[in-house]
């Protein structure tokens, strides 16, 4: 299971990177989403995969789950979701300026 987990981020973050590096705003914003889903599939990760055992250690319990590590991740996606809309209204304002959805706000000859 923690392999197909590696393989996933491993997949996610190679997409991000891929939509980051591109020329207009909309594959930016949403490569930085897919880099926070990715960051906060690594962060579960953490936490020590195991089935069927209680978040919290319990009287004869004999195994239980790492909470912090998902308390995290709801941290986590509550800031992106926060960035992310900020992150939207920038550039719908930059586009509203500059009247282009360029990263540099130029033309290019595509």
């Amino acid at each position: 299971m923690e392999l197909l987990f590696a393989i996933a981020v491993g997949v996610l973050t190679a997409a991000a990177i891929f939509l980051v590096l591109r020329a207009r705003t909309f594959s930016v914003i949403l490569g930085l989403t897919l880099l926070s889903y990715a960051v906060n599939l690594l962060i579960f990760i953490s936490g020590r995969l195991t089935v069927d055992a209680p978040a919290l250690m319990l009287p004869g319990a004999d195994r239980y789950t790492d909470p912090l590590p998902q308390a995290l991740v709801l941290t986590a996606i509550v800031i992106s979701f926060g960035m992310t809309a900020y992150l939207v209204a920038l550039a719908l304002r930059a586009k509203g300026e500059s009247g282009s959805d360029h990263v540099d706000a130029r033309e290019t000859g595509e």
